[in-house]
């Protein structure tokens, strides 16, 4: 095996990972045809997907640092090498800010760029020192400008629930970024990238001529790893974990793919990997949910309470582009901010509906999900649920499943009274979340030509599915599973298929029976 170039992790500045000798997926070839398509252009990705790393790129390609794009498509690509000022702000340590620290931690980014420029007494508003510090950086160099803002949005996102604070602040941002209409005449080029899209800022009211690619087919993998990319341009990496790992290269590839592919950002569009969790899985050797431990917003916690979604209805929709590529701050349901948050991301397009299908892109998502959501059932009890969580997969594992709800019963007797605990929608919802936890496929509400099945969990082994009922019986729950034929439907399956009845006991807020038997 060829010696491994170091990995990138937490890396974002493109000349360190060219100097140090890093590995570098090269994504130069998007950089060159991006700034050939338009002077103004805003891209949408989540978090840690590589869209410092680009800004920093195009960052010293303006800069004319020619020596760093040796053997990369740039070099073949680009035959002028101008070098422009560059102003490049990163609003993501802008976050948890009132409005006065906000308009200080901008001003203090333009004084970082006034005294290189030879501006002694700046003005006192943000957006008057901005639009001198582009007309001066133009003066000095005989260059016009190029801006870059990494996370224009960060500022903004953690009070994106609420009402009060959010229409301040942006307008605070607002008028920082006013001055990019009016300094055209001064600007080469203006790059934006964040999560969202909020309408109301000037960037996207006044600057019509904004070009927004982040649904371009051409652009699918400007930012995150393609499946090719990583089979070719990181192929000795999976050897590597394979070796690891004790497993087949071809075991390795499929175990990847299932933690931290299935993104796609439009359609048609190749398989996109998260390069956070991915690059940490090749240097760990481990399949760790890493994008979602390295934080859960708790803006995102806020907006599913605020809109009232419960778990299972997180993903599997089908809806118009305008449903989900909507403005943040309009939204009338949580998809936008699920789908620009990387939370549910294009599974499909069907052409003649114009409908996309949207779910959780991978096993990584989903677990990591459902750990965060476990405590609205549980309460400060879900310490102690992840373990019994554990004792319950390794139940199933074994085909126990008489253990597994002994588990449960007996966990649920300690978790104290929780709102909604008597209807038989919330233990449905607890039971999704669990199964989700497991790993395992689940979904909620399965049409048969007969009625609907509460809950299809598959595993490797069996095909489950589950009638809950409230304070009746299990039997009861299997006489609608048999009434009803539920198991004929899934008969093609080519897995054993179980029923299972369960019935809840309100009172004593826990399983009260349950039935188990094999079709």
């Amino acid at each position: 095996m060829n010696k491994l170039k170091r990995l990138p992790v937490g890396i974002q500045t493109f000349e360190k990972v060219i100097n140090g000798d890093y590995l570098y997926v090269d994504k130069t070839e998007y950089i060159w045809n991006m700034v050939h398509l338009s002077n103004y252009i805003f891209l949408s990705r989540p978090r840690r997907f590589g869209k410092s790393l680009l800004v920093s790129t195009l960052q010293a390609y303006f800069e004319g640092k020619r020596e760093l794009f040796k053997g990369l498509a740039m070099e073949r690509l680009e035959k002028e090498w101008v070098e422009y000022p560059v102003l490049r702000f990163d609003m993501s340590l802008g976050k948890h800010m009132e409005k006065d620290q906000l308009e200080r931690y901008l001003g203090n980014r333009l004084a970082e760029y006034e005294g290189r420029y030879g501006i002694t007494h700046p003005a006192t508003d943000n957006n008057d020192r901005f639009t001198a510090l582009i007309q001066a950086a133009y003066h000095k160099t005989g260059k016009k400008v190029v801006i870059l803002i990494d996370e224009y949005d960060a500022p903004l996102l953690d009070v994106v629930h609420e009402e009060t604070a959010l229409p301040i602040l942006r307008n605070v941002m607002r008028n920082f970024y006013s001055p990019l209409k009016a300094s055209d005449p001064y600007l080469q080029f203006v790059f934006l990238t964040g999560i969202t899209k909020f309408s109301q800022l000037s960037i996207f009211s006044e600057l019509n001529n904004l070009k927004n690619i982040s649904m371009r087919p051409d652009y699918a993998g400007v930012c995150g790893i393609t499946e090719e990319e990583m089979l070719t341009q990181m192929t000795d990496y999976i050897d590597d974990f394979a070796q690891a790992q004790q497993i087949t290269r071809e075991e390795t590839i499929t175990g990847l793919k299932r933690q931290y592919d299935g993104y796609h950002f439009t359609w048609p569009s190749p398989d996109i990997f998260n390069p956070f969790s991915l690059l940490n899985a090749f240097q760990d050797h481990d399949y760790t949910n890493y994008w979602f431990s390295s934080g859960t917003p708790t803006y995102l916690i806020e907006m599913l309470r605020k809109f009232n979604v419960v778990p299972s209805k997180i993903g599997g929709g089908r809806v118009l582009a305008s449903a989900f590529d909507a403005p943040t701050e309009n939204m009338k349901s949580i998809t936008p901010l699920l789908y620009q948050s990387g939370y549910v991301t294009i599974k499909d397009y069907n052409r003649a509906t114009r409908l996309y299908t949207l779910d959780i892109p991978n096993n990584e998502l989903r677990v990591g999900l459902m750990d965060s959501l476990l405590p609205n059932y549980v309460a400060e009890y879900a310490d102690e649920g992840g373990t019994t969580i554990g004792y319950m997969y390794e139940a199933l594992l074994n085909e126990d499943l008489d253990r597994m709800f002994r588990l449960l019963q007996a966990y649920l007797l300690t978790v104290p009274y929780c709102d909604n605990a008597n209807s038989e929608g919330h233990y449905q919802q607890l039971l999704y979340v669990i199964f989700s936890l497991f790993g395992r496929y689940v979904d909620v509400e399965v049409h048969t030509p007969t009625g609907r099945v509460d809950i299809v969990m598959k595993t490797a082994k069996a095909l489950y599915l589950f009638e809950l009922k409230l304070n009746m019986s299990a039997q009861a729950a299997m006489d609608q599973i048999d009434l009803k034929d539920y198991a004929s439907k899934f008969s093609l399956s080519g897995l054993p298929i179980v029923k299972v009845g369960i019935n809840f006991d309100p009172e004593r807020r826990t399983i009260g029976d349950w039935r188990i038997e094999q079709v």
